[in-house]
């Protein structure tokens, strides 16, 4: 599960290769990418928490 946000974003920079866009110009999709990754472990620590 911890694997998820480091292939988006492995998948990202290769898109960003692949397309010629500068990482500087992609650098919005990898704050996405760990933004959503980070949500993401939170919400799942709150719940292994709150049920254990």
């Amino acid at each position: 599960m911890f694997l998820i946000p480091l292939l988006l974003a492995l998948a990202w920079w290769l898109f960003l290769l692949y397309f010629r866009i500068p990482i500087k110009q992609g650098a919005k999709g990898f704050y996405w990418i760990i933004g959503l990754g980070g949500g993401l472990a939170a919400f799942l620590s709150l719940m292994m928490i709150l049920t254990h």
